[in-house]
């Protein structure tokens, strides 16, 4: 039987000016599968022959076969980015002369084109491959991870309080809480986490924030930073409110406090009701 959006060993049995014909197994020579020359790599091949062929469909809905690797497979997770987006749906490239169809209600969250996305690849109702942004019930749980393991991220949506939903190294599940990131952070973009915590169902809590002391340093950088660029003063202090610091510096009040702190005693600022500024 043929397995659609997935690798066939298929025998050649016929040939043709355009192509090559594969045996389908159907018992039915019109069932035969076509392995264009365009799809061939190039490589000289006989009656007889079996070939490891990759089986989609065409523009015009007929089965037809490959020796390209593809980007994605049925069953896989897959990054990939999309190329147009229309009224019925986005496509995204994934290797082959046909894109990858992503129908409008298998869209979690708008797409853009150019955009890279997290997608899971099936086969639909119709027997077209096809590919959705819902895939949270198709990752896993990671179990040789440490606490404050480094990790890559890919974002694939948000829970119902804003928290990043994750797929750590685009596999298994993970979250960034609400307060643990200050940027715009949207699905598709790729992060560089820490392992923050690790939840008894086996969720993986994330945070895009270094360790304190290295946090802290990085946040005097920018207070300094800011405060050369506008004139040695700033309105902000210890006392600001915590959604101008986020706004602004894009960090927490507490990780803020301490940087102002660490500069308040290396004697390189001072504050008051007057906010910051530099000695």
């Amino acid at each position: 039987m043929i397995r659609m959006g997935e690798i066939n060993e298929l025998e050649i049995v016929r040939k043709s000016g355009f192509g090559y014909f594969l045996n389908a197994k159907t018992g039915k020579t019109t069932d035969d599968i076509l392995l264009p020359n365009s799809n061939t790599l190039g490589m000289e091949l006989n009656i007889g022959d079996k070939v490891n062929a990759f089986i989609y469909r065409d523009s015009k809905d007929r089965l037809v076969a490959t020796l390209k690797e593809p980007k994605a497979k049925v069953g896989d997770l897959a990054y990939l980015r999309i190329v147009s987006v229309t009224a019925l749906g986005a496509f995204a490239d994934f290797g082959l002369e046909r894109d990858m169809f992503i129908p409008l209600k298998e869209q979690k969250y708008k797409l853009e084109t150019e955009k890279e996305y997290l997608l899971y690849i099936y086969v639909d109702k119709t027997g077209r491959l096809a590919a959705t942004t819902n895939i949270d019930k198709y990752l896993s749980t990671k179990e040789d991870i440490q606490l404050g393991d480094e990790v890559s991220g890919i974002v694939y949506g948000y829970q119902t309080n804003n928290s990043l939903m994750v797929a750590v190294d685009g596999q298994f599940k993970g979250v960034v809480l609400k307060n643990e990131y200050f940027n715009d952070i949207k699905p598709g973009d790729k992060l560089t986490l820490r392992v923050k915590k690790i939840y008894e169902d086996g969720m993986i809590g994330l945070t895009p924030r270094n360790q304190k002391l290295s946090e802290r340093n990085s946040i005097q950088t920018t207070i300094l930073e800011y405060l050369k660029e506008h004139n040695g003063v700033m309105p902000f202090n210890d006392k600001s409110k915590p959604e101008d610091i986020k706004r602004v510096f894009k960090s927490s009040k507490n990780y803020f406090k301490m940087a102002l702190g660490g500069l308040m005693k290396e004697g390189l600022i001072e504050q008051g009701d007057f906010g910051t500024r530099l000695k």
